[in-house]
Parts: C-alpha cells; structure tokens; sequence
C-alpha cells in the first residue's frame, strides 16, 4: 500500500507563510497528479491546488489564486505548496495524494492553524 506523507504544517499568524510537502517513499509520481485538499471543521473537502507530473501542468482554487504556489522536485520525488498571505479561513487540514486513474492514494494530512 502507497502511504504519502505530509509535513510543513503548524501555527502561524494570519499573513504569515508556511510550505507543505508531500512525499512517499519507495513510490515514485510518474504520470499521477498530485493534488492538495483541504478540510475545515464542519466544511467539506476543497480542493487546492494540483499538478501534473507529466507536463507541470497546475491548478488553484480561487480562494488560493495569487497565494499558493504548487510546485515538484522530481529527483526528491516530492511535491510542495507554498502558501504565503496566510488568512484565519485557510486553517484546515491538509491532505495530498496521488490521482492516477482509477487509482487514488492519500497522505494522512498536515494541519495548518492560522491565527487573526
């Protein structure tokens, strides 16, 4: 079974920036999206921002236009989200995983609090 594993995550004051990373070891992203989704309390799932390993092809959500920045290290075989202009509504917890289909795998997720 793939496991991903998420980090980066904490507590930081509202405008601040944090990085997440997702990694899977023993696993390489080769022709998956990689993707971030978010999960507030009593929210539902929202999807963040993707990318694809094949041409770097990336997506973001509205709410994180401007904001986020997806990116990939293909010999870490690892992806990131640079969040910077944190805001109190991007407190989550985030999740990555790795969409090729029919298959999905997902990392356990990451917390990110952001402080007003």
């Amino acid at each position: 079974e793939v496991q991903l594993v998420e980090s980066g995550g904490g507590l930081v004051q509202a405008g601040g920036s944090l990085r997440l990373a997702c990694a899977a070891p023993g696993f390489t992203f080769d022709e998956y999206s990689i993707g971030w989704i978010r999960q507030a309390p009593g929210k539902e799932r929202e999807g963040v921002s993707c990318i694809s390993s094949m041409d770097d092809r990336t997506y973001y959500a509205d709410s994180v236009k401007g904001r986020f920045t997806i990116s990939s290290d293909k010999a870490k075989n690892t992806v990131y989200l640079q969040m910077n202009g944190l805001k109190p509504e991007d407190t989550a917890v985030y999740y990555c995983n790795a969409e090729k289909w029919p298959t999905t795998y997902w990392g356990q997720g990451t917390q990110v609090t952001v402080s007003s």
